[in-house]
């Protein structure tokens, strides 16, 4: 793909939702940093019904430290892998409040250093708590990319540096989540939604999904159309 199409993909979705916003709750950084660590094989808005429950009682490293693995899991239980991810969010916790003060650290060492957080989650919370222009590759974001012609890769982190490359500056800052809102609800993964996408003569996938064709009309036999009503049925 050539970088003139590159450019008018993003200027078209930019034109589409110039502000786009994650679909998970959060009000503060750590809010969004456990929030990304549950999302893990799981919805944002499953993990949205469990936080809405727990950020009330608490949303703290200190608060949920103190709840302890059993206290947490009370809480997300209905999102998939919770007693993993109940471990690692206690585990976070305490290592935020033993090495960084009980604050986020914005740097991504630190971040990919904390249990339960890899590289995707470090990028999510660069880009979405502290405005950096990183690339968070998810299932969505490679799907799209390799499929697009975008920017082929056969790993997440060879999608990620392409990408980084690729996509103009000033696009940059909200290009995770548009690429994740296209993969989410337009490029799915079974059929994509290709008739109804706004990239469709941009996009290189070779095996589009075509439009519908339209439905025959069936007459009744004599093959005489029957008279039309007006809507009160008269």
């Amino acid at each position: 793909m050539n970088a003139a199409k590159r450019q008018e993909i993003f200027r078209r979705l930019r034109e589409a939702d110039p502000e786009p916003k994650t679909e998970l709750v959060y009000r503060t950084p750590f809010e969004l940093l456990v929030a990304v660590v549950l999302s893990a094989q799981a919805t944002d808005k499953g993990v949205n019904l469990a936080t809405a429950k727990l950020y009330p009682v608490a949303n703290t490293p200190a608060a949920i430290a103190a709840l302890g693995v059993d206290g947490l899991s009370h809480y997300i239980r209905t999102i998939g892998l919770y007693p993993t991810k109940a471990k690692n969010v206690i585990a976070l916790c305490h290592q935020l409040m033993e090495l960084h003060g009980g604050e986020v650290p914005h740097d991504r060492a630190a971040l990919e250093g904390l249990p339960g957080v890899g590289r995707k989650t470090a990028n999510v919370v660069l880009n979405v708590a502290f405005g950096e222009p990183t690339m968070a590759v998810d299932t969505h974001i490679f799907r799209v990319s390799n499929r697009t012609g975008l920017a082929p890769g056969k790993t997440v982190e060879a999608v990620e540096q392409k990408l980084l490359k690729v996509v103009p500056r000033e696009f940059m800052l909200h290009a995770h989540h548009w690429l994740i809102l296209l993969g989410r609800y337009t490029c799915i993964a079974r059929k994509p939604g290709c008739p109804t996408c706004l990239i469709r003569d941009l996009c290189e996938f070779k095996a589009k999904t075509p439009e519908a064709a339209p439905r025959p009309s069936v007459l009744p036999k004599g093959g005489r159309k029957p008279a039309e009503t007006s809507d009160d049925g008269a």
